[in-house]
């Protein structure tokens, strides 16, 4: 039976052979635990689906409040997730092995933040493009809508990924890592739900992707870095 750790014990592999290794390994991890796959969608189809029952089913006050409930709604249900990131192989050991390899534990942090980002985030962001018609929200914003989710979904995986590694170990974690998260995201939730109302009235919305595809870069450079120095701390 083919082993899922991305390396083996004597090879030393370059970094991107790690991250590729990984990414497989993660995304094959995924698919054998489908409840990790539909918990967040149920989570999500709940929040949008009570929101209007509860506040108000009038068309003018759901395109007003449509962009900014799609949005913390994909965020939140995105955290689900994010508690399971490093927890799993804490428990069996495989966590430790990654450290002693020699292998590039930032290459396999990236490599865990961005299957994170296709399993969790991207199938949200694809229900939210659907989602977006029950809220009256014109065909021509659907496409900024799934733009700014899938850069901010991104950058609360990167960011999520830091908080994760500072919690390996800790028990019920989730909170912790919720109150982590959530006040780092208060800027990616105003720019990207500020883009779709902007797209709504047709006005100009390039500064409002521009900084959500700023911060994606800049979470990209630096999530891996200190989420593996993280996990470092955490065992020792």
């Amino acid at each position: 039976m083919m082993s899922d750790k991305p390396v083996a014990d004597t090879i030393e592999l370059r970094p991107f052979a790690t991250f590729r290794a990984m990414l497989w390994r993660e995304l094959k991890l995924a698919f054998r635990r489908p409840s990790d796959l539909i918990n967040p969608l149920f989570f999500f189809a709940i929040v949008v689906t009570l929101f209007p029952v509860a506040v108000s089913p009038l068309p003018d006050v759901l395109k007003v409040l449509g962009p900014g409930v799609v949005w913390v709604a994909v965020l939140l249900a995105a955290l689900l997730p994010l508690n399971g990131l490093f927890g799993q192989d804490h428990e069996d050991g495989t966590l430790e092995h990654y450290v002693l390899s020699g292998q590039s534990l930032v290459a396999m942090c990236f490599a865990k933040i961005v299957a994170l980002w296709l399993v969790s985030v991207l199938p949200l962001v694809i229900v939210s493009a659907v989602v977006a018609q029950s809220y009256l929200l014109p065909s021509s914003v659907v496409p900024i809508l799934v733009t700014s989710l899938s850069l901010g979904g991104y950058s609360l995986c990167a960011l999520g990924a830091v908080a994760a590694g500072l919690t390996v170990g800790v028990q019920r974690a989730s909170a912790l890592i919720a109150l982590l998260v959530l006040p780092l995201m208060i800027p990616v939730i105003i720019f990207g739900a500020r883009a779709v109302s902007l797209a709504a009235v047709e006005a100009s919305l390039s500064g409002a992707l521009d900084m959500l595809l700023a911060i994606a870069i800049l979470t990209s450079l630096f999530a891996p870095i200190a989420t593996a120095a993280a996990v470092r701390i955490s065992l020792e």
